[in-house]
């Protein structure tokens, strides 16, 4: 997966928008407001802070050398991953899950108009 790609995907689901609150060099992916992705598209090796359910994490982490506790994020919820180390269809499968897992978190309301009950 190419940077491009990353950042297409990020912003292709609902109410998603890229800001760049701490450099210009970091993307943070945003859904209303909460962040659910953050990387620097232009580092290499390209890699992508993705937020992930506790237990989950613990077991990406054992299966995957690629898949590394969160680099500056809560270590328990979020993940660091190194994007072309890994399948496309499990970095994609991991950004949706981090998505899902933020609009989860949002109020009701707000994940209806998502249309993500």
């Amino acid at each position: 997966m190419t940077p491009a790609e990353l950042r297409a995907f990020c912003l292709s689901f609902n109410a998603a928008v890229e800001e760049f609150p701490f450099t210009p060099e970091t993307s943070v992916f945003k859904v209303l407001g909460k962040m659910f992705a953050l990387s620097a598209l232009d580092g290499e090796p390209l890699k992508v802070n993705l937020k992930c359910d506790p237990e989950a994490a613990v077991r990406l982490r054992e299966q995957h050398a690629a898949i590394v506790p969160g680099w500056h994020m809560n270590k328990r919820h979020w993940n660091t991953v190194s994007v072309r180390e890994l399948p496309d269809a499990l970095v994609r499968e991991l950004v949706e899950d981090s998505y899902d897992l933020v609009v989860a978190g949002l109020p009701r309301a707000e994940r209806l108009r998502l249309d993500r009950p």
